[in-house]
């Protein structure tokens, strides 16, 4: 359960990157949970149930109309007692505690209302778990959200997972890894000099997009963590400018799975809905370091100061 602090404002913050950002859409007074859509987050294992904890309090501070952890059975009942406001969905395991490849019909079975998906905060590197994985990517168009252990899945895929999609039409597919996740990925180290890697980013994406989407007119994004984080679709790039050292923590990149997914969910453009929530998560580190120093910050207070970031950043853009 997380307390959030919605008053505080950060120093330093660049005001002028902040206003060169998409602007998120006023909520309708008409609106209800149904109109800002349903995140489902597939992720959990034994032993790392709090990783996609994390990424359903991201997606609830960023305002999904409903928030859905999907979750192999045995930790069912940690996951739910974590947060009164999600819902969640129990999946045949394996032996270990990892998401079983049964559990795939299950899955696409309740997909119904679903506006989004983020998968791979927690899941564990079980090779039955990487193929429900790869069996989702190539079943499922919605927009969808790729982070930690399903990009390990993928970085062992070296077929392409286009074919004709049973469940929703062209949604975006958003990778996020960090730089030891985007090495695995690519088979080669990552150079530290910024024009280098936004152009190792540019070149994953116009290599690899028949890798790892349906169809070939599916928008597809990679989000490379890190100081000053890249955001490609190939030809567009955009390099963030907010964050801190105290992002550098376990968990962080999974507040940011949720954080991305909750925005798809509401149907922002797949661009602006990654650049919004890459800006929106390290001003929260921002907004959390004017109360905490950086080495005290951790994953949940970038959730609980995302709502002073949201304000900040609304009352940047209305100046």
């Amino acid at each position: 359960m997380f307390e959030t602090i919605g008053t505080v404002v950060p120093s330093g913050a660049s005001v002028g990157f902040l206003k060169k950002l998409p602007r998120l859409p006023q909520r309708s007074e008409q609106g209800h949970k149904g109109t800002y859509g349903q995140l489902l987050v597939i992720g959990g294992s034994v032993g790392m149930s709090g990783a996609v904890c994390l990424a359903g309090g991201g997606a609830l501070v960023a305002g999904a109309g409903l928030v859905r952890l999907a979750v192999p059975s045995p930790i069912m009942p940690t996951v739910a007692s974590f947060a009164p406001e999600y819902m969640t969905l129990a999946l045949p395991a394996t032996e270990d505690g990892g998401l079983s490849e049964n559990g795939v019909p299950n899955l696409l079975a309740a997909l119904g209302g679903t506006g989004a998906i983020a998968i791979g905060p927690g899941l564990g590197r079980l090779s039955e778990t990487g193929y429900f994985v790869r069996h989702i990517l190539r079943q499922v168009a919605l927009p969808m959200v790729v982070d930690a252990d399903a990009l390990f899945a993928l970085s062992k895929q070296r077929a392409g997972t286009r074919g004709k999609a049973r469940i929703g039409d062209r949604g975006a597919r958003i990778f996020t890894p960090h730089p030891g996740e985007f090495a695995r990925l690519t088979e080669r180290e990552i150079p530290d000099a910024e024009p280098a890697r936004i152009e190792a980013a540019r070149e994953f994406v116009r290599t690899c997009r028949g890798r790892f989407t349906i169809d070939p007119e599916q928008p597809f994004i990679l989000i490379l963590k890190g100081h000053r984080t890249v955001i490609t679709d190939g030809e567009n790039v955009y390099v963030n400018e907010t964050g801190n050292a105290g992002l550098a923590t376990g968990g962080t990149g999974d507040v940011l799975t949720g954080l991305l997914g909750a925005l798809l969910a509401q149907q922002i453009e797949a661009m602006a809905a990654s650049r919004l929530a890459v800006a929106l998560h390290g001003l929260a580190a921002e907004c959390a370091a004017t109360c905490l120093p950086l080495e005290s910050i951790t994953a949940s207070d970038v959730i609980r100061y995302f709502p002073s970031a949201l304000n900040y950043l609304r009352k940047v853009q209305d100046e």
